[in-house]
């Protein structure tokens, strides 16, 4: 059986933490056949003129990755529920109240979380985010109408509420923003091609691929001034302060994940690894003292695939049984 975390055989189901006052973490199980991972269809983007919102209801457990007004209302008691939001790498997700009829004081939430969390790990990692924590949630019960619009920091965002009384729930509207300098990525699909540029910048970003794949590095730049390169570093990585970083894993937190490889040194070329991870990042680290570019390229990992590629080709990760 596939893995749970693996998007293109299955997406997952969520629950909240059922013991008082941990409604902050979620826990993961199979979702079986009724698949609550629906990115919707091109087709559908199109057949959507000019100017109409698209309008639906939302399920317990949703997934979203188009524009629109989404109505939840409970027809029974529903205690565990989320719906994950998802752009594109350039986009900013932009989450606005529209109506809200919940009981705070007995027992209900509707909070809106900057980024996705999934059996207690984090993307972006407490590591990569330029908020803590515990700025990262925003809880309706708390705030109220003081922020009843909240934009995410990366591509994706998620809410997740309790609703006991049957005919309560909310609208929200979920619109996307141009994101000029994208950081923090979760890809909506196993092959792509992308830069991500830090221009002196002291920040880290990842861009997390939900598949096992092949990654291909044509170009790297770090430590660029001025048009020219810094000296490359004597050996490995150790004290250089702008790197790029291969991790693999099963989970959803980088700062959770196996380092596959490090690059510290400018190249034009081609790198390549095949990594048969359920989870396969790219993580650059900036000093924020140069502009640092890395442009890659991924597939899909064919598991039956058993030829290796000599040239610039790294040895395979996270296969059964390796």
């Amino acid at each position: 059986m596939p893995s749970a975390f693996q998007f293109q055989c299955h997406f997952v189901l969520i629950f909240l933490a059922a013991s008082k006052g941990e409604t902050r973490y979620l826990e993961v199980r199979d979702a079986g056949e009724d698949e609550p991972f629906l990115l919707l269809s091109e087709d559908l983007k199109r057949e959507l003129s000019a100017g109409q919102i698209y309008r639906r209801s939302l399920r317990c457990i949703d997934m979203l990755s188009i524009e629109g007004q989404f109505t939840f209302t409970a027809d029974q008691p529903q205690l565990h529920c989320a719906t994950f939001f998802i752009g594109e790498p350039e986009e900013l997700i932009m989450i606005d109240y529209d109506f809200v009829n919940i009981d705070c004081q007995g027992g209900d939430f509707l909070k809106v979380f900057d980024g996705w969390i999934l059996k207690g790990e984090k993307f972006p990692s407490s590591l990569d985010h330029p908020l803590p924590t515990s700025q990262r949630y925003v809880d309706f019960c708390e705030s109220g109408n003081i922020q009843r619009s909240i934009r995410s920091s990366q591509n994706v965002a998620m809410i997740f509420f309790r609703i006991h009384q049957p005919g309560n729930g909310f609208t929200v509207t979920v619109k996307k923003n141009t994101n000029l300098f994208p950081c923090n990525v979760i890809s909506q699909t196993p092959s792509g091609r992308f830069t991500m540029v830090i221009s002196h910048q002291h920040r880290n970003c990842s861009f997390s691929i939900i598949y096992p794949v092949v990654i291909k590095i044509s170009d790297l730049i770090l430590g660029h001034l001025n048009g020219l390169f810094l000296k490359k570093p004597s050996a490995g990585c150790a004290g250089v302060g702008d790197f790029v970083e291969l991790l693999g894993g099963t989970g959803l937190d980088p700062s959770k994940m196996f380092p596959l490889a490090d690059l510290c040194h400018s190249f034009h070329g081609s790198a390549q690894m095949k990594i048969g991870c359920d989870n396969t990042v790219l993580r650059m680290v900036s000093s924020g003292k140069h502009i640092n570019r890395v442009t890659f390229e991924y597939h899909q990992l064919d598991l039956q695939e058993t030829e290796n590629r000599k040239e610039n080709s790294i040895e395979e990760f996270c296969f059964p049984g390796i």
